[in-house]
């Protein structure tokens, strides 16, 4: 198995996991996942032309018997830490496009900062951020 990938592929592995993590991938998160594609600045030198190949190519490993598991390593492996609560972020990113968040969902997030070991001051603040950019009524 693959033991790392690219920073671009571990942060969309990141999201891909996000996304699928309750079984159901919305058309919300799978838009979210390409606007931080194309928008974010991290991504400038990345082809989106590669996007659909690694979505594929993570969805492939979540398949196999390591599953998420395998992929959370494959994913702490690959990032510098630096780019840890980039990654954390993009995750909740994913999780809140659809305005729900399930309990699957909230369960890969903890399996996430746990892995990275995100520190709980940056977990609050960038949960309490998505949580006030995606407040409805």
């Amino acid at each position: 198995m693959t033991t790392s990938v690219s920073l671009h592929e571990a942060l969309i592995y990141v999201m891909v996991t996000m996304s699928a993590a309750d079984r159901t991938m919305t058309d919300s998160e799978f838009r979210k996942i390409g606007e931080e594609v194309q928008n974010l600045p991290l991504f400038e030198d990345f082809s989106n032309d590669r996007l659909v190949g690694v979505a594929e190519d993570c969805g492939t490993l979540l398949s196999k018997d390591e599953g998420l598991d395998g992929v959370l390593n494959i994913v702490a492996n690959s990032l510098p830490e630096k780019f840890y609560e980039t990654a954390y972020a993009l995750a909740v990113e994913v999780a809140a496009a659809d305005l729900h968040v399930e309990q699957e969902e909230l369960r890969y997030l903890e399996m996430l900062r746990d892995r990275l070991n995100i520190s709980s001051l940056a977990i609050a603040a960038i949960e309490h951020s998505a949580r006030v950019r995606y407040r409805v009524t």
